[in-house]
């Protein structure tokens, strides 16, 4: 399996109208009922909303594939000492490389500097992929929401990771993101 693409160098940014032509093509190949480029501009000027891209901080001319300007995205609304991840997803032709899974920390580090101390997440029942990666990181299961995805009315498995602020839960992930910044598996 390919391992995060330090090659291309990549940088976590805050997301903007400009990227959101490059969202907007992921969003239709990663979820069955994507959000329009409107919804995405609404939420770039909400208050408490915090959206981000991963890009790549360099394009080296011996990478094989054709390198997108925006390799992943994702975002959550900052809630006090609760952060609500509302979206996240990988360009199709980048995925298991970790880059979703280090954007997922990156997002955890930003709502720490916020005073968050839980990151809360609804996932698809059948998207088991998503779900381990959620329990790799430290998120469980709390609840299920019923008939939450309105497209297919399936249920949705509610995660939370707790204590983000504390030195043992931080300490974790910081170490994954070194690892994964490393290029470990």
């Amino acid at each position: 399996m390919p391992s995060f693409p330090t090659e291309l160098a990549p940088i976590f940014v805050p997301m903007t109208n400009a990227d959101l032509p490059a969202v907007q093509e992921m969003e239709e190949v990663s979820f069955p009922s994507p959000w329009s480029i409107d919804t995405y501009r609404r939420e770039l000027i909400v208050r408490n909303a915090s959206y981000w891209v991963v890009r790549p901080g360099v394009k080296p001319e011996k990478v094989r594939e054709e390198i997108p300007p925006v390799l992943a995205y994702g975002g959550m609304w900052l809630l006090g000492e609760d952060a609500h991840i509302t979206t996240i997803a990988t360009h199709p032709s980048w995925r298991r490389r970790h880059i979703g899974e280090w954007l997922l920390i990156k997002m955890a580090e930003v709502a720490r500097t916020h005073g968050v101390s839980a990151m809360t997440l609804e996932v698809r029942l059948r998207n088991n992929a998503a779900q381990l990666l959620y329990e790799k990181l430290g998120f469980i299961a709390v609840g299920l929401r019923r008939g939450y995805y309105q497209d297919t009315g399936e249920d949705a498995r509610l995660l939370t990771l707790y204590a983000i602020d504390h030195p043992a839960v931080w300490d974790k992930l910081r170490a994954r993101m070194a690892e994964i910044e490393r290029g470990n598996r």
